[in-house]
């Protein structure tokens, strides 16, 4: 079986994930911050531990500015609802997944304005197109960071320099970069960064995390217990109420831990050789359109194109069933992102590839691809 859907969830995990989570299932059951015998303070440890790695992976002096929660789409409503009011104005893209474009589509029926930015070339925004939509309401930028469809990475810090100088916050959805990429939040402008567990650091599916640079508030989402007494909780207890995932939150700082151990640089540029040999392999392919830009620089460890006579979904069932090759084929939970590609409804073929993934990986589905396009 040859797995190439990591743009959804990475697989497989290194094997220290799997030992951290199958350690933490069996020798601590308590919950952190909750008691004061061995297995909570255990608890607190591996929780402690996790904040901390992915602060460092993020240049954070201050890893309390860093809360857990399910998923990146908790941390997006979290944000979104937490700051934005009637009256207030929220540029974001044409292109987000769901976990922006829905929150915005409510906060639309609460009195918060909302400008979706697009351009000529689907899936590419620049500091410009921003700044043409910013009036003196605007409240929030929300922006993908790389676009989870056309893979296409976004000029973040140039939009982040612009929302700064506009007194203007900035808030990156870092789902598809944080752990295939270097991604520093002083570095890049970024004053709330929402990112997912489950893909490129190699954790599980339920974890998430939301990053608040100082001088950022927000309201709890859900509220109950954290542990602490008093009702006027800090970050981050304030944002994690209830018994937190711990197996979810150790496994995911032990794939941070893999990451620091392989290095960045290195996951890049393995990924991005596995992109460039995709796209060399299939780019004459006669009646395929890929989908983004033609350089794996320019983009994510991810590939979407189309086939003329053949639907995405048609191909995806094949190269399950007969070749035994795992590929997301459809929307990508990103309706409107397709159709500013014109992809809509039917969709496209998307690959992604990971550190695990080899070149024989890449060739084979290639031929793959070529074997099914001569069988029509």
């Amino acid at each position: 079986m040859i797995y190439l859907d990591n743009a959804a969830t990475t697989y497989p995990k290194p094997e220290s994930v799997y030992k951290r989570v199958d350690y933490i299932l069996r020798e601590v059951a308590g919950s952190p911050g909750r008691a004061a015998h061995s297995m909570a303070m255990e608890a607190s440890r591996v929780v402690f531990e996790a904040r901390e790695v992915l602060a460092s992976l993020l240049q954070i002096e201050d890893s309390s500015r860093i809360a857990f929660t399910r998923n990146a789409t908790e941390a997006i409503n979290i944000a979104l609802k937490g700051l934005l009011e009637p009256g207030d104005h929220l540029i974001t893209t044409a292109f987000e997944h769901n976990s922006v474009a829905r929150p915005a589509r409510v906060l639309e029926t609460r009195g918060v304005s909302v400008t979706r930015v697009s351009s000529d070339v689907p899936g590419v925004v620049g500091a410009s197109d921003i700044e043409a939509a910013i009036t003196e309401k605007t409240k929030l930028v929300c922006v993908t960071h790389a676009s989870n469809v056309f893979g296409t990475l976004l000029p973040v810090k140039e939009i982040g320099a612009l929302c700064r100088a506009r007194g203007i916050l900035f808030m990156v959805d870092g789902s598809q970069t944080v752990g295939a990429l270097p991604v520093n939040p002083d570095e890049l402008n970024i004053d709330i960064l929402a990112g997912t567990g489950h893909k490129a650091l190699f954790g599980l599916q339920g974890t998430g995390f939301l990053y608040l640079t100082d001088g950022v508030e927000l309201p709890a989402l859900v509220d109950g217990g954290t542990g602490e007494v008093d009702d006027d909780i800090e970050m981050p207890d304030r944002l994690e109420a209830g018994t937190m995932n711990m197996p979810g939150i150790g496994g995911l700082g032990a794939g941070i831990e893999f990451l620091f151990d392989i290095g960045l640089d290195k996951v890049r540029a393995h990924e991005k050789e596995l992109i460039t040999t995709l796209i060399d392999g299939i780019k004459d392919i006669e009646g395929l359109r890929i989908i983004g830009p033609a350089s794996a620089e320019e983009r994510v460890a991810l590939l979407s194109f189309t086939l003329k006579e053949i639907e995405a979904r048609d191909v995806g069932i094949i190269l399950d069933e007969e070749y035994s090759i795992l590929v997301r084929c459809g929307t990508h939970c990103a309706p409107q992102a397709h159709k500013c590609a014109g992809t809509f409804p039917a969709g496209t073929i998307r690959v992604g590839v990971s550190y695990f993934n080899t070149l024989d990986d890449i060739e084979r589905f290639i031929e793959a691809i070529k074997s099914i396009i001569k069988s029509k």
